[in-house]
């Protein structure tokens, strides 16, 4: 552009000469000439990139959320595909209630003999059930009730923040002080009643757990909502006489989505821990049905004799609490440009056990083992005190 800008007026228009003024239909055509020179310069630097786009790259390159995504993504994949889903076969040939002789005492086939998997890779239980067949139906159920509850504490906590924030006065203060009355309650209590109310069935416990756990969403929202309704645009919107419905769900909750969508995964991790605790204190699925839970407490007796039997879905129930909350924290990342959080701003390990000073210590003694002052590759010229950008430079390092 300062090529453009600094030729000599007789390159920008041939029919003017010097010490003519040029008409301003040529100076409109030189300015808009310059702005194509300009935007074609930005192009070659790079396309824009929007909204969506940023939050995917952020997201991507936080590793921990991706692999734990995977890993979530594969597990859900074989929950639901080895007994079927649906009305469509699994590829699993046991079923989950059957029964069967007790082969080797139950012990668990898988990589054992030179096969992968084997005929009982989880092991079977007391009665000669295939324990692969109930930690899947298990974790399919955990599953289930887990991302419904996260489904119905969502869409309750951002109804109920927006309209408190949006409409304030009295409608605010009957919302709210319903939130602080769920809030003052333990949550397990509620949890216990539900769970006796609908006799274990997984659709409806889902939905009742998700109906107490929205508070923390509310609030969250609500301040969200809150610091929109000032903004100009908003403002716009109430003067060209946008109904209420239509300025929260076109303006509020759009510029809200990533709180929501972060604190609707981090409910997905809480409402598995709940529902294991509930179907470990017999509150939660009832047999005949099964559960990560359930499936603790049949089997914590065991854990000294046979512990595969209380493994295996223990483990399942960390890693899916685990995945759940490091893509929260990767959403979390994308979704909020402030955090610096990814790539080389990552704390090293030493950082993060408070062994910074050594870190230090040990890089500047890498530093003065190599090169010699003055050598190849060195730099023997001390930073200027007068240097604007040398203050910056060790403020950075001090960090």
């Amino acid at each position: 552009m300062s090529d453009t800008i600094n030729r000599p007026p007789d390159d920008l228009d041939q029919s003017a000469q010097p010490g003519q003024d040029l008409p301003a239909d040529g100076l409109d055509q030189q300015m808009v000439d310059l702005t194509e020179v300009e935007d074609s310069k930005l192009e070659q630097k790079g396309q824009s990139l929007s909204q969506a786009q940023l939050v995917r790259r952020r997201f991507f390159a936080h590793k921990p959320a991706v692999i734990s995504l995977i890993v979530l993504v594969f597990c859900t994949v074989i929950a639901f595909s080895s007994l079927g889903f649906l009305g469509i076969p699994g590829w699993w040939d046991k079923g989950y209630r059957e029964t069967g002789p007790i082969l080797d005492g139950g012990v668990p086939t898988m990589f054992r003999d030179g096969a992968i998997l084997g005929e009982h890779p989880f092991g079977q239980d007391n009665l000669g059930r295939d324990y692969f067949a109930l930690t899947m139906q298990g974790m399919k159920q955990s599953l289930t009730i887990a991302f419904m509850v996260g489904v119905v504490s969502t869409g309750i906590g951002v109804l109920v923040g927006a309209m408190a924030g949006y409409f304030r006065g009295w409608i605010e203060t009957i919302l709210m002080r319903l939130t602080d009355l769920v809030i003052v309650v333990p949550l397990l209590v509620f949890a216990a009643i539900a769970g006796q109310m609908v006799q274990g069935n997984i659709v409806l416990l889902g939905f009742a757990l998700g109906c107490f756990t929205w508070t923390g969403l509310a609030r969250l929202v609500r301040a969200e909502v809150l610091s929109l309704r000032e903004k100009e645009y908003v403002s716009a919107a109430v003067a060209m006489g946008s109904s209420p419905s239509r300025i929260i769900l076109k303006h509020m909750l759009p510029n809200s989505v990533g709180v929501i969508i972060v604190n609707a995964t981090f409910s997905i991790a809480a409402a598995v821990l709940l529902e294991s605790s509930l179907s470990y204190l017999g509150l939660g699925v009832q047999a005949p049905e099964t559960s990560l839970g359930l499936l603790i407490t049949t089997y914590e007796n065991a854990s000294g004799t046979r512990p595969w039997l209380f493994w295996f879905p223990g483990i399942f129930i960390i890693i899916i609490a685990l995945t759940v909350n490091f893509i929260g924290d990767g959403l979390r990342d994308a979704y909020d440009p402030r955090q610096q959080r990814v790539g080389d701003r990552r704390p090293s390990l030493l950082t993060a056990l408070g062994l910074r000073g050594f870190s230090q210590r040990h890089k500047a003694r890498i530093g003065g083992a190599g090169e010699a002052p003055g050598g190849p590759g060195s730099s023997t010229t001390a930073p200027s005190v007068t240097d604007p950008t040398a203050a910056t430079r060790r403020s950075r390092r001090k960090k």
